[in-house]
């Protein structure tokens, strides 16, 4: 039975941890420090907890954790196969940009793991329905492969470590982009009591927009703590000298607020809530 090792067992790690059981593979992962909520969500999955030493005695370790802990765990794990002096594969597959994902394979310099640069895009997998895509870069000799014939859309990019996250880069500042752009707009026009005419213009001349918003906004408020890592990210891929980049940096700051709106009052979500019918 092959053995995939998965460190964060969140919404996305556990759902593709039950992916992976499902199509017959052992998944391990490490919980150390996690919650009681993400120790029963592991269990539900089917993964079994392990130290982080043996994690390493998988085929493949995935890394699926928020942007801000990707070069830590990285770190973590690179000292565990150091102490062992062993051989492993680490597939970093989080929201960062390339040159966050060339420190995480800096971190396993003068180590006998090979590094793997993964990006996953779509939701986390549901029973019965399609899963996220993974994409890989990196990986010339198909060590991602195993992940294809246990349950994964697995979809290799010709190119080095780098390009999987400057794919995620792209495509998640079109999309979380578009929903903070959605979000302060609306709430702009609530505050100028212009909300009501906005919405039935949207309505009326971008009906694709308006279903966009009103099913991301309000899926967005548990995940925007998240989201201003992964707008920072954004940020600088894009560099200093593009202005750009000042935009995503403005995300970032919209994201954190709705982040201190969710653990606050609730009011600018309820704000929203009333104006797209999900009161």
């Amino acid at each position: 039975m092959p053995v995939v090792s998965i460190i964060g067992a969140g919404a996305m790690g556990s759902g593709i941890g039950r992916r992976l059981v499902e199509g017959g593979a052992r998944v391990l992962t490490y919980l150390e420090g996690r919650s009681a909520a993400t120790l029963a969500r592991a269990k539900a999955a089917g993964m079994q907890p392990a130290g982080l030493d043996a994690i390493l005695d998988a085929d493949i370790i995935l890394s699926i954790v928020p942007p801000a802990e990707t070069v830590s765990v990285a770190e973590s794990v690179s000292a565990a196969a150091r102490r062992q002096d062993r051989r492993a594969t680490f597939m970093d597959c989080n929201a960062i940009s390339p040159d966050t994902m060339r420190r995480v394979a800096a971190a396993f310099n003068g180590s006998k793991v090979d590094v793997l640069d993964g990006s996953i895009i779509g939701s986390p997998p549901q029973p019965a329905g399609k899963g996220p895509r993974l994409y890989v870069s990196g990986d010339a000799a198909n060590r991602s492969g195993m992940l294809a014939d246990h349950g994964l859309d697995v979809r290799r990019i010709e190119g080095p470590v780098g390009a999987a996250s400057a794919l995620k880069m792209c495509y998640a500042g079109i999309n979380k982009g578009l929903i903070a752009l959605g979000t302060a707009m609306l709430l702009a026009a609530i505050r100028n009591d212009a909300d009501q005419s906005l919405k039935r213009e949207l309505e009326e001349s971008a009906p694709d927009l308006d279903r966009k918003f009103s099913s991301g906004i309000p899926d967005m408020y548990a995940k925007a703590y998240r989201w201003v890592a992964e707008m920072e990210e954004i940020a600088a891929f894009l560099g200093k000298d593009d202005p750009a980049s000042l935009i995503f940096e403005g995300m970032a700051g919209l994201y954190r607020k709705m982040a201190e709106d969710r653990n606050a009052s609730g009011e600018l979500a309820a704000q929203l809530d009333g104006l797209l019918g999900r009161e």
